[in-house]
């Protein structure tokens, strides 16, 4: 994975052009993902869809991010490398979440309806190719920026992923594509938690000031300006001498 370095986001960075920017991008797929959880959510639950909850609960996850990566755009590497953890453990634990109800589902037995999940997933699919698209210009900055990217990503595979256990439920009569295709969305989230954690942990080591070697620095130099530099010589001056009738 490419160092922070590589992306020009060691510096502190100002509230310029590009934070500016990407708060208004920022905003508008905080507002997309938001009024999708609520929608899906509904959904999934009136349709008995494990993968239709989980996509929900995903944007949700989502909706908290983006807010998260609007409070720290341009502070310190530090604290958004800090968010950019926060994040990553938010999506781990929505992995998490998802193979428990995966599992539940399992067990119960339950059998989805597949002209709903056809349709929320159609329409969630668009939502998140919307915020796809807004988010694409910021997917190689830290690991913040990186992290809301990663995000959506795996929103428009789960979004496909629902379309194709949609396909599967109505032709089989089962549930067993909907279980499926949770499981995968839980797969993707875990696997994202850990490419954003990783970066996050890298970022933070290199935002943490050093201060055991800029304490020594100090020292040296402060040794170096007080050490003397030249002896005055006691020989007296060749011109000062008499010279010889």
């Amino acid at each position: 994975m490419a160092a922070c370095c590589e992306h020009d986001h060691c510096a502190s960075p100002q509230n310029g052009p590009d934070d500016t920017a990407y708060r208004r991008v920022l905003w508008a797929v905080l507002a997309i993902n938001a009024a999708m959880f609520a929608v899906e959510i509904g959904a999934g639950v009136a349709a008995g869809s494990a993968s239709l909850q989980a996509d929900a609960l995903d944007f949700l996850g989502d909706a908290g991010n983006y807010a998260i990566s609007l409070f720290v755009v341009g502070m310190a590497l530090r604290y958004r490398a800090m968010a950019a953890l926060v994040k990553g453990a938010t999506m781990g634990a929505f992995g998490l979440w998802v193979v428990g109800v995966t599992v539940w589902h399992a067990w119960y037995g339950t059998l989805p309806q597949a002209f709903t999940m056809g349709a929320v997933g159609l329409a969630a699919l668009a939502a998140n190719a919307a915020s796809f698209g807004l988010l694409w210009a910021y997917r190689g900055g830290d690991a913040n920026m990186r992290s809301a990217w990663i995000c959506t990503r795996n929103d428009v595979l789960g979004n496909l992923a629902v379309l194709v256990a949609a396909l599967g439920v109505f032709g089989t009569g089962t549930g067993w594509p909907d279980l499926i295709v949770a499981a995968i969305m839980a797969t993707l989230a875990l696997q994202g938690a850990q490419t954003v954690l990783r970066q996050a942990l890298s970022e933070l080591r290199l935002g943490t000031p050093q201060t055991t070697s800029a304490t020594s620095s100090v020292r040296l130099s402060s040794r170096s300006s007080s050490s003397p530099t030249s002896r005055p010589s006691s020989a007296p001056s060749v011109s000062n001498r008499p010279g010889r009738a």
